[in-house]
């Protein structure tokens, strides 16, 4: 299931290879969203907890990052929360994918500023094209 979000987003890349942090903690799954996404085209690095999630992206931000809710140290509500608050990385657009579909779950993943809400399970190919439509969102909205 996806969730779309139209709003305000303020962010550029001059990058041709447009990079994306994945915060996920189940291996498998990371692997699956990493070979998907770098096959069409971007650069995916993979952080297995939110405290790595926080200190890749102070490290080198990222263009786009993919983020779950159960993580352990922390989770991906209060990756979400320090990265909003922080103005050098509040307008970096977020995908929540996670397996939580109550409404509670995807009211604090809006509340907080995510892009995108998507459950698993999901279709690689259809994160591949929301992370498509992400970057072409930022075009238009520059245009």
């Amino acid at each position: 299931m996806l969730y779309s979000r139209t709003g305000e987003r303020a962010w550029t890349s001059e990058a041709t290879v447009k990079r994306i942090l994945l915060a996920e903690d189940e291996r498998p799954l990371a692997r699956l969203v990493q070979v998907n996404l770098e096959r069409a085209g971007y650069q995916v690095e993979w952080v297995s907890h939110g405290a790595a999630a926080l200190q890749a992206v102070a490290q080198a931000a990222p263009d786009v990052i993919i983020l779950d809710v159960a993580m352990p140290e922390v989770d991906g509500f209060e990756v979400l929360r320090h990265l909003k608050a922080d103005p050098e990385t509040a307008d970096i657009p977020v995908i929540m994918l996670t397996g939580r579909t109550d409404e509670e779950s995807v009211y604090r993943s809006w509340a907080g500023g995510v892009h995108y809400y998507m459950t698993k399970p999901f279709d690689p190919r259809e994160l591949a094209l929301v992370v498509e439509r992400v970057f072409d969102e930022d075009s238009d909205w520059q245009a």
